[in-house]
């Protein structure tokens, strides 16, 4: 979250939960990239 920012730049609740959403989406799809596709050896 630190690198995404620490400030939520919204200022109503509504928009600030929705921020933190996106950002979270964010940081799954970065986790999502970085996990290596194991396949079993036959």
């Amino acid at each position: 979250m630190k690198l995404l920012g620490q400030k939520h730049m919204a200022r109503d609740f509504d928009r600030q939960t929705a921020e933190l959403q996106i950002r979270i989406a964010i940081l799954n799809r970065f986790t999502a990239l970085g996990t290596p596709a194991t396949q079993p050896v036959v």
